[in-house]
């Protein structure tokens, strides 16, 4: 039995203003770390150790160090069998392009974000990257607000996992935007059988590392 990643749907399932999530087979977490700091939208990052902290922790410690609304993006990491995960915090919004260059040398990247709080509004999203190549990738919401409805990615990939979706019952636009992003999450949990350890990253103390502005 695993916690899968469905309960990422719910409000601030980890910290205020939504989350962002990379699952990742193929790499250890120093690897990780180093191609997230070379995956930056622009400038030059320093990766600094903070040790090993909680979420809130975290969060305090940017805060403390930062002010109230941090830019700098930090990172907590874990191994979860043969996964490496990432939980980002700080200001990971703005931080990052594509990260399909993480997944290069046959390295598996799944990501998951939502700017929860972002006003426009920003629905969730889902990328898989392998090879550098956007495998399969989808607004979870599966509704026009962000360009396609529809799911981008490799032709062998993309339309088997849409089928699923329709299985599911998705799109449908009278579903609330809350159940079509849980419904997503369980699709795509059971199809690239993902999971992140619940307890461990709302609770448990993780190594943890800021990248700073250089």
């Amino acid at each position: 039995m695993t916690d899968g990643i469905t309960w990422l749907a719910a409000p601030q399932s980890i910290a205020y203003g939504g989350y962002s999530v990379l699952l990742t087979r193929g790499l250890d977490e120093e690897e990780l770390v180093s191609r997230l700091a070379g995956a930056v939208c622009s400038g030059r990052r320093t990766l600094r150790s903070l040790g090993e902290l909680t979420g809130e922790d975290l969060i305090e410690a940017l805060e403390d160090e930062y002010g109230d609304y941090p830019t700098e993006a930090a990172l907590r990491l874990g191994r979860d069998g043969d996964r490496v995960f990432a939980v980002m915090y700080g200001g990971w919004q703005d931080e990052f392009g594509s990260l399909a260059s993480v997944s290069r040398g046959g390295a598996h990247v799944f990501h998951l974000e939502f700017e929860e709080e972002n006003g426009k509004p920003v629905p969730p999203w889902f990328h898989y990257f392998h090879d550098e190549r956007l495998l399969c990738g989808f607004n979870l919401h599966l509704d026009h607000s962000w360009g396609s409805a529809g799911v981008d990615g490799d032709p062998e990939v993309a339309p088997q996992v849409e089928r699923l979706l329709g299985e599911a019952g998705l799109p449908d636009e009278n579903l609330p935007a809350e159940d079509a992003h849980r419904t997503s999450l369980q699709v795509v949990e059971r199809h690239f059988g993902l999971s992140l350890p619940r307890s461990r990253v709302l609770e448990e103390p993780l190594p943890s590392v800021v990248l700073e502005i250089a």
